[in-house]
Parts: C-alpha cells; structure tokens; sequence
C-alpha cells in the first residue's frame, strides 16, 4: 500500500497529518463497468421462470425516512429493487405481470416536477426510466394505486414482500378480502399472497463475474482505507478521527459511503461485539479493532483489521494475535465448493481453542473446550466466523435449507473473522490479567471459486510484520 502521507504545519504551529487521498486512488485501479441491461433481464428471467402465468410480482422501494422537517436520512433503496432492475430513485415500484402470453416488467418511477427538482435535485423521470434500464415500460407513481389494482384483479397469486410501503399492503389485503364475491361471481381476483424473498434470496446468493467485479472494487477501496488509518494511529489519536480517515476515503474513492456503520475500538472497546460510540482516545500499549467497509454500487465490503496504537505488538498481545490470524487463514482454507458452509467456524474453533489451551487460558481438553454449552472457547470466542455478503453486508441466504447446513458452491461470497475477546470489564468471566481489555478480530471477504478461495481483500495487510511496518510510519 504505497501512498504518503505528509506533516503539514498549520497556522498555529501545530503539526497536522495529511493523508493524500490522490495517491492512494492509484492504489485501487479503475472503477468496474455497471452491470448491464441484459444481466438484469437475465435476473429477472430466471426469476420468472419460477413464476405461474397468473402470479403478480411487486418489489417496491423504501419511502424515505423524514429526519426532522425538511431533512431526510440519507435515502437507500430495497437491495432486491437494485438486484432486479438497479433503480435506487425512492418511491419507486417494480412489477412483473404476464400478459399475452409474456412477462411484462413495469418500473413505476417518480414523475418529473421542476419544482420538487429546484428543491431536491432533478429526476429521471418516465423518459429517464425508459431509457437505458431494465424494464419493457415505465409509468408515474401517480398512476400506482390504479394501475396495480387492475394487475391485482387479473392476478391469483401476489407476490410480495409486505412491511415496506403500507399502501400497497392495504391494497394486497383488500383484494384478498374481495375475492370470494370476486370468485363467485366473475371467477377473477387473487386467492393468496406470497413472500418472494426467498426466491430472490437464492438467485442473489450465487454472485456473476460483474457482481463480483462491483465487490473487488469496493473492497480495494477499503483496504487502502484501512491502511490509511494503520498510518495515521498514534497515541493520543481519537477513535473518531480514524473513523473520518476511513469513511473519508470511502467517499474520495467514489464510493457510497460504508457499506454499515464504522465499529473502531480501542482497549476495551475493542471486546465490544458491535461497539459504535467511536468517541475514545487511543491510548498508548493498547490495540484498536475497526471493523469498516465501503458499498459501492450496492455491493458492500466487509474487512476487520486489529493493530498496536504505538506500532508494536506486546508480547501477550502478538500472542493473541497469531492464534486469531491462525485460525482466520484456516478458516480460508475450507471456503471451498462442496464443503459445508460452517466448516470455516469450526476450524476456526478448533485452532483458537489449540491455541488458547496451548497458553493456559483453557484449562479443557480440546473436545470439552468445543462444546456448545459448557466449553471455555466461547467465554472468548462468542460469535459466528462469517456470513454471506452482497448487496447487504449481511446478505440474504438460508444458511440450513431442509434443516441440514448448506454446501459451499462456486460464486458464493462470505466473510471469515474468528477473534478472541478478553473483557476485563465483564462480570461473566475471570479474565486473565495478561491479556485484559485486548480484543483481537480479523475478516476479509473470501469468493469460493473451482479452485482455491479468492479472497477479495487481500490488498488489506494482516501479518504481524506488515501490520508494524505500517502502523504510524509515514512514506
């Protein structure tokens, strides 16, 4: 990772770090093409393929969620509206009927209004719809409501996904409540509503080359700013100007934004799961934990990285470190085809458990200290290795179908992050005291291939060595 960072004095003679964002956008290569027209015609066709001449398919967009008054959160469409159609204007609805004998998709979109646009910033439109995106027609939202009231009456099988958009439930419901007339008499009307979400769940689960492509890029993005943070640490820096050093870059690159909120921790912060407050300073001796990625496109990525505040890991903490970083690579290992989906979380058990009986920490044999319930693995060691990822961080997928855990398969994409968590602060547990307040996690996002796995994270460095030839040392 080779861009620079320099000391810059301002006015009043302090020394201000500047990291130089133009040389680190080198680092990431160009931007992947966006996914094309014909690959979500594709995504929707297979969809269909597993639809009913009489099925109606709606997938709306998220309304956007008011701040306060006039101000909005920052507006993300539904990730299954992006995997079938890539619109992420709000409001929007897309819907797939059959209608002389052929699917018809139909994006619903927000009309044109000069005024709204003066205020909030110009629309695609109906024309904008029709133009270049993945839909056979495109209709103003202000026809909806009418609109899919007549796709409704000449369906028998709705599909959707209730609980994002009321209106459209109520009207879902209301046919349904109508049908017996609606059957005795005309033999029309819908007889049931059913969840599309585990359909699409399946198709997205299993990642394209141009899917894949969206998700290199993003982790890149990410692992230069990880090691832009790695540089900027030092002793006295709070946990929120490494935060910004991250999600600044994130957004330099082009990029969304993060992909989740930014967990940085330092001490024992770092033995906080899900630790958001990113309000500590970063003390000398102590390590800090940041678990961050960018979302570019809607493909998030997913990288954890632990590193020493003075550059230099103790010897109890290169200790922790290498059984997690151990366990982490196999972990990787086992993210193969035909292999189950926990098999990396069990390996990763078995070597953080070697390793900690190796130190004294657990006193078990290794069976007993892999036991769900009474082992002493998960005093330290309390959550899952990894999960899919995609156009969510935590990306939909079941993870037992029928009960029976799934098998890796070519193109799927998971993370891999063992760790080891020692919270002097907890009741639960007598922590030793050569290790207290050391939390310890590393994660990348691993592609299962034909061959060996391919993990999108590379670039991000993680041994002891790279990680101490980086760490607040300038270019």
């Amino acid at each position: 990772m080779d861009f620079f960072i320099h000391e810059a004095t301002v006015e009043d003679g302090a020394l201000l770090g500047v990291i130089m964002y133009d040389a680190a956008l080198d680092l990431i290569g160009t931007p992947p093409s966006p996914i094309s027209i014909e690959e979500y015609g594709r995504r929707v066709d297979r969809l269909t393929s597993q639809m009913r001449p009489g099925d109606l398919l709606i997938v709306p967009a998220s309304s956007a969620a008011v701040h306060s008054n006039d101000v909005h959160y920052p507006y993300r469409t539904q990730s299954d509206l992006l995997y079938l159609v890539g619109w992420e204007e709000e409001e929007a609805v897309f819907t797939v009927h059959h209608e002389g004998g052929s699917w018809v998709r139909t994006l619903f979109v927000q009309p044109k209004d000069t005024l709204k646009e003066i205020w909030e910033g110009r629309r695609p439109g109906v024309e904008g719809a029709l133009a270049g995106w993945a839909t056979d027609q495109a209709r103003s939202t202000d026809d909806l409501l009418p609109a899919l009231e007549a796709m409704i009456g000449d369906a028998t099988r709705i599909l959707l996904r209730t609980g994002i958009r009321s209106e459209l439930d109520q009207l879902v419901v209301s046919a349904l409540q109508r049908r017996d007339r609606a059957r005795q008499h005309f033999g029309t009307g819908p007889i049931t509503i059913e969840d599309p979400t585990a359909r699409i769940a399946e198709l997205r689960l299993r990642k394209s080359s141009a899917e894949i492509d969206q998700m290199r890029f993003a982790s890149d993005v990410s692992s230069v700013a990880h090691v832009a943070a790695m540089r900027n640490t030092k002793p006295g820096r709070m946990e929120y100007q490494l935060q910004a050093t991250i999600e600044g870059f994130f957004v330099y690159a082009g990029t969304s934004g993060w992909a989740y909120p930014s967990i940085v921790g330092c001490g024992d912060n770092a033995t906080v799961l899900h630790y958001h407050q990113n309000n500590d300073v970063c003390e000398d001796g102590e390590v800090i934990l940041i678990d961050a990625g960018a979302e570019y496109r809607g493909y998030a990525a997913d990288i954890t990285r632990s590193w020493p505040i003075s550059g230099t890991f103790t010897e109890a903490q290169r200790e922790i470190y290498q059984i997690v970083l151990d366990a982490q690579l196999a972990a990787i290992d086992k993210c193969r085809p035909g292999l189950a989906y926990n098999a990396p979380h069990e390996e990763a058990r078995r070597v953080l458990a070697e390793g900690l009986i190796e130190l004294g920490v657990i006193t078990q044999t290794l069976d007993e200290a892999l036991k769900p319930d009474t082992g002493e693995l998960k005093k330290w060691y309390m959550h899952n290795t990894g999960h899919w990822i995609g156009l969510d961080v935590h990306d939909v997928g079941i993870y037992k179908p029928n009960g029976e855990p799934r098998l890796l398969e070519e193109g799927m994409v998971l993370t891999v992050e063992p760790g080891l968590y020692f919270g002097a602060w907890r009741p639960d547990v007598d922590c030793p005291q050569r290790y207290a307040n050391l939390g310890i996690r590393i994660e990348d996002d691993v592609l299962v291939t034909s061959g060996d796995p391919d993990v999108l994270t590379a670039s991000c460095p993680k041994t002891i060595e790279e990680i101490e030839s980086i760490t607040g040392q300038p270019f």
